[in-house]
This record gives C-alpha cells, structure tokens and sequence, in this order.
C-alpha cells in the first residue's frame, strides 16, 4: 500500500498515493475524486532528476554543509555589523509548507531582526485578500468546501482557466455546465471558456466596468437581492452611487462586452437557486486589483451570495500553499495566525510565544517587488536569502529584477534544481522535494492537510528547517528557540496563531493522521473545523459585510501607435509557476508560444509557427506564434513560465496596487514585430 499524500503543485491539493518506484497512483479525495492533472501524474519525475542539486556550492565551488553554512552566517553578521539588520533580507514562497513559512517568518524578524521579508504569493493573491479582508473580515480563499461547487446551477469564473491551473476542479462544474450556467469572463477563448454556455471578452484592464454594469443591471432590473443588502451588508449606498452611472451601453462602450451578455449573465446568476461566483489571477494581477476584486463582491453581495448555503463567492488561490502561506509570517505585514505585524496585542502574543521581547520584532517591511527592486540599491539589502522562489523568472520587470538580484553582495538560493535564481548566488543550498518530508499545507478551501514522507532525501540534500536552525545558531540564537522537526515546529505554530483569524490551535498532526477534514479556524482540540464561512454572519463587528465604492480607472499604461497591443500574461496545462521544475519533466515538455489573432499576426507580417518578439516600453521576449481566433484581436496573451529571451516579464508592467502592492502583471502595451 502506498503512502497517501498530495501534489505538489495548485491549490487544489489533489490527493494521491506514492508507490515504489517512485510512482504516482490515484487516490479518493473530496477536491479531485481520485483524478489527476499531467503535472500530478508526473510529479514523481524530478525526485531523481540528474539536475538535482546534492551538493552546497559556495561562490560556485562545491562544499561541505559546515561551510556553505558558516560561509552564509560570516557574511550575514559582516553585513548586518555594516548596514544593520534591514540590510538582509529574505524572500519566501506559496509553495513551502506551512511550518517552513512559519519558520522562515520567525527567522527574519528573530534571528535577523530584519523587517525585509516577503513571498511570490504578493504575486499570486494579495489583491483578493486585502478586498476580501476588507469586504468580509476575513481573507479565506473559499469560504465553502469545493465540493459545494457540484451541485451549483450558475457559476461564473473571472480571470480563472480552471481547465488548465487546476483541471480537477472542473469535475465539479459539471451540473453547471450541463444546466447552461457556467460563464467565463477572459479576452481569450481559454480552455475553460470552451466549456461556457456564456463568454464575456472584455478588454484587458476593464474588468471593474463589467463589474460595476453587470451591478447597474442587477439593481435596476429588479435583480438585487435587497433584504439580503438590508439585513447582511452595511455601504451600498455609496457603492450605488458609482454604479448608477454605469448604464450597460456604457459598459459596453468601455469593456467590449455587449449589453446584452452583460443582462444574461446577471440574469443567469440572479435566476439560478444555486450560484458562485469565483476570481482568479485574471482579474487580481492589476495596479488596480484590489478595486476590481471589490467590483465583483460587489455584486456577489448585491445578489445575495455571500454566506448563504449553496451559493457563495470565492477566490481561487493558485500555489500549493498559497492560502497557508500567507497566514504564518512570511508576509511583510503580517504574524501568524493572519495577525497584523502593527497591532500591539498581536505583536505580544506572538511575540511571547517565541519567547523574545515584543519591541524587538521589526514593523512591516517592504512588499515583494519593492523589496526585489531595492536590491543592491543605496539603503536598500545589501544580502537577501531564498526559499521556494524563482524570482528571476517570475517578477515583473525581470531584467532590472536580474539586475538587482546580481548587485548582491550575497545571494543566497535553497532550491532542488538550479533555478535560474540559483545559477545568479553567492551560495545555493541543496533541499528535499515535496514527497522527501513531512509537512502540512493549507488548499484554497481553508482545509490543512498532511503532506507525508515517502521517499529518503537524497545525501547531501538538508530540510528547509534544519538550514534554518542551523543558520540562527550560528548567528547566536539558542537552539532550542528554532525546532527542526516538522511536527514540533506545527505545535508552535498552533499556540502562535491561537485566537488569530486563521487559528490553526486545534489541529494536530494526530487528527489530521486520523483523516478528519478540519478547515480553519479550529481553536481547540474538540472543534470540528469550520469548513463553510460566514453562514451566520461576517467576520466585522455586527457581523455585516462591507460594501466599498470602487470606480474604474484603467490599466497603468495606454496603448500608443508604437505599442498598439495589449499583452496579457498567464498559465498553461503543462507547466507552473516559473517552470523550474514542470520544464524539466519531460512528459510536460511545451514551447513557449504567444497567442496571436490571425489579423493581428498578418498585420505583423507573422503566420502561425513563426517566430516573434513582443516588445513593451521596458523590454522585449521571444516567442513562436500560435494564430487563434479565440482571442481578441487587440490582445497578445503569453504563459510567463519560461526562461532567458523567452521571459514574458521583461515586458510585463512593474506598477503596483496602492493596497495589495500587486503589480501589473495582466497588462501592458506592447507591440508584435518579426524577431
């Protein structure tokens, strides 16, 4: 009998069972119902990949562990004696286990004192958790289990190709599908689109003018569910007010999108007994994300679905990890238990937990692309240690982020392949992989899993926990203050986040051995879990959900003569994240290719299968040409998972959301030339 555990790559979390071998066999699990995705058969194949990293490497020579480890401490404590503590800095990742985020988190702002810490999850889903926090008091990306989604009539999907991030999911779209209900908001005809009784193309930026004329229908066609407004929300008044001047003819006029799909998907939605609606990166990768995502609450609320049984609104988190990993500490504002870094109650209680006065913790440092943009700079880090990110492929603006990331006068790179942030460090330290360890992660529906040890670590590889206590000895914590093992690491964590909004206090290792499903919160040992949200009110004072005003303003750039196209950026079946890992597995072999409309390529002298460039103000990447008509004949869309010339981030947009600090990934205007 194999080992139960789950994939290693989306939020979904499927489960599977690891055989000898290694190989990948099904196994029954509520989120994919025994199915697997390319990338979960396949996810066994880089366990013993000739480019598994096995040896630590200082300055590109190989090492011993005592070596690259005092070589990293030597340099850390010359540094910081230097330019002080926010002189290092670190930078985590949505893939990493909840107790190695915890861990890392701790280490910053106690083993370093450095307030400079942040994650690739800002990437992913800052936008709809500071929207949600704000609309409902909470950010969990679904506040229902996936499994709700099966008996839905209506669902509609913004900016989520579900068929492609996370196939198993569209298992439980079926009844909508079959009922007529299923919509897709997307300029391009994706893979889940196909699968649509109702497609809406807006143009790429406008999302929150759909939104608020999708809003303007439901009201002034008698659609809003107003007792509902009345007894559970608290603002729609001044919401009101900005979308009362969004007329569908307007709408249409902004987004593309013609008036009268605009009344059929509110009609379907507002007609439906049971109905969803879900965002994804789609819609949250703006300067304006924050805004957008508010949009679409907006009419979640006006409808009536929030908090009701059998219909709700979610977000759709994509890393492994990415709801777990930002809720214990690797977030540059944040404690675990999802408690604010600037609130004294908060600072104290964690701030006790590890056993460490609460004015020595750092207040919040910069955001994700801030920090990675500060490399190097004058007062910005001077050193900067990575966790289960790949930031030379994956940030926006990618050459100037190579160009900070080279400026180091230490990088340093913990990572199971060589990276392409790996081959830029000083040292790079060996890790397991996923199936090597134990450790629990968190999916998009708040529930915390137990990922299991399947296989032995290869020698001369070290657990991401051990590097960390190793490193905080040298630079002169007491050893006992940085636990190693991943069960003893999860029982702190449990009295860290007590009584925070993600209060993992009740779940334990034990219980989750046992197969209980337990979602958070879970404040104590005989607490079932709390796998649907909200039911009984919102997490605001009264128990209201908040309504806030958003008008839309538009992408941070405008398209120009010399830049007539929108690129959009995003995912596809066989690869993820920066493509570290997916592209060297070969059963997941793709090529880089940019989406084109016909007209669009011909006016560019291009055909289908011909190489292109795709150039924006701030640089340019290659690609080879795939003509469809599924796209709008303005837009350019290009999966960002590959490397070198091919990086569709150097031409992505570096502005961020003033809230979430997103950036623009979404878009930017560019134009498509011969190469």
């Amino acid at each position: 009998m194999g080992v139960p555990t789950h994939c290693p790559y989306c939020a979904l979390q499927c489960g599977m069972s690891l055989e000898p071998g290694p190989a990948v066999a099904a196994r029954s699990f509520p989120v994919n119902e025994g199915a697997l995705c390319r990338k979960g058969w396949s996810a066994t194949a880089l366990l013993d990949h000739p480019e598994r990293l096995r040896t630590p490497t200082v300055d590109g020579r190989a090492s011993t562990w005592d070596e690259a480890l005092d070589a990293v401490a030597a340099r850390l404590l010359a540094i910081r004696a230097e330019h002080g503590p926010d002189a290092v800095a670190v930078f985590g990742g949505g893939g990493l286990t909840n107790e190695k985020a915890y861990l890392l988190g701790k280490f910053a702002r106690v083993a370093l004192g450095t307030a400079q810490i942040d994650y690739n999850g800002r990437f992913c889903m800052s936008s709809a958790a500071a929207a949600g926090l704000r609309a409902f008091g909470v950010d969990r990306g679904l506040p229902f289990p996936v499994t709700d989604l099966a008996a839905a009539d209506a669902v509609m999907l913004v900016g989520a190709n579900v068929a492609e991030t996370m196939p198993p999911l569209v298992r439980h779209l079926r009844r909508a599908r079959d009922r007529g209900g299923l919509i897709t908001v997307d300029p391009r005809d994706s893979a889940t689109a196909e699968l649509a009784a109702l497609r809406l193309r807006p143009r790429p930026g406008t999302d929150l003018a759909l939104a608020l004329g999708m809003l303007h229908i439901a009201v002034a066609e008698g659609h809003a569910d107003k007792s509902y407004l009345d007894a559970r929300t608290t603002g729609f008044a001044e919401v009101w007010r900005v979308a009362a001047g969004w007329w569908p003819e307007r709408a249409e006029a902004v987004t593309g999108v013609a008036a009268a799909d605009l009344r059929a998907a509110v009609e379907i939605l507002a007609g439906a007994e049971r109905a969803y609606l879900l965002t994804g990166r789609g819609t949250e990768q703006h300067a304006t994300g924050v805004d957008q995502v508010t949009g679409w609450i907006n009419l979640a609320l006006s409808l009536g679905l929030p908090g009701r049984e059998g219909s709700g609104y979610g977000c759709l988190t994509g890393q492994g990890n990415g709801q777990g990993g930002r809720e214990h500490g690797q977030k540059a504002d944040q404690l675990p238990g999802y408690r604010s870094i600037t609130d004294p109650a908060a600072r104290a209680h964690v701030a006790g937990v590890w056993g460490v006065p609460a004015e020595s913790l750092p207040g919040p440092g910069r955001s994700a692309f801030e920090l990675l943009d500060a490399l190097g700079e004058p007062g910005g880090p001077r050193a900067l240690i990575v966790f289960g990110s790949n930031p030379a492929v994956s940030a926006p603006d990618s050459a100037r982020i190579h160009r900070r990331l080279s400026a180091l006068d230490l990088l340093v790179v913990a990572d199971l392949v060589p990276s392409e942030t790996a081959r830029l460090a000083h040292v790079v330290l060996p890790v397991p992989q996923w199936a090597e360890e134990d450790g629990t992660m968190t999916n998009l529906e708040g529930r915390v899993l137990l990922r299991r040890r399947a296989y032995p670590a290869p020698p001369g590889t070290m657990g991401d926990l051990r590097i960390l206590r190793e490193l905080a000895v040298r630079l002169g914590q007491p050893a006992e203050r940085f636990p190693d093992e991943p069960e003893e690491v999860f029982a702190e964590l449990r009295r860290a986040s007590a009584g925070g909004l993600a209060d993992y206090s009740g779940v334990t290792y034990e219980r989750l051995r046992a197969g209980e499903a337990l979602h958070w919160p879970c404040p104590d040992a005989a607490h079932p879990g709390t796998p649907r949200l909200f039911l009984d009110g919102f997490a605001h004072p009264g128990g209201r959900a908040r309504m806030r005003p958003a008008e839309h303003t538009g992408p941070a750039e405008a398209l120009t003569p010399d830049r007539p196209l929108w690129l959009t950026t995003g995912r596809v079946l066989a690869q993820y994240q920066s493509g570290a890992q997916t592209r060297r597995v070969p059963e997941l072999a793709t090529e880089m290719r940019v989406e084109v409309h016909p007209d669009t390529a011909a006016r560019a002298g291009l055909a289908d299968g011909d190489l292109a460039r795709v150039v924006s103000a701030r640089g340019a990447f290659t690609a080879r040409v795939h003509c469809t008509t599924g796209i709008r004949a303005d837009t350019l869309f290009a999966p960002f998972h590959f490397p070198g010339e091919q990086r569709a981030n150097l031409a992505t947009h570096p502005a961020l959301d003033p809230v979430s600090r997103m950036p623009e990934f979404k878009v930017a205007a560019v134009r498509l030339e011969r190469p």
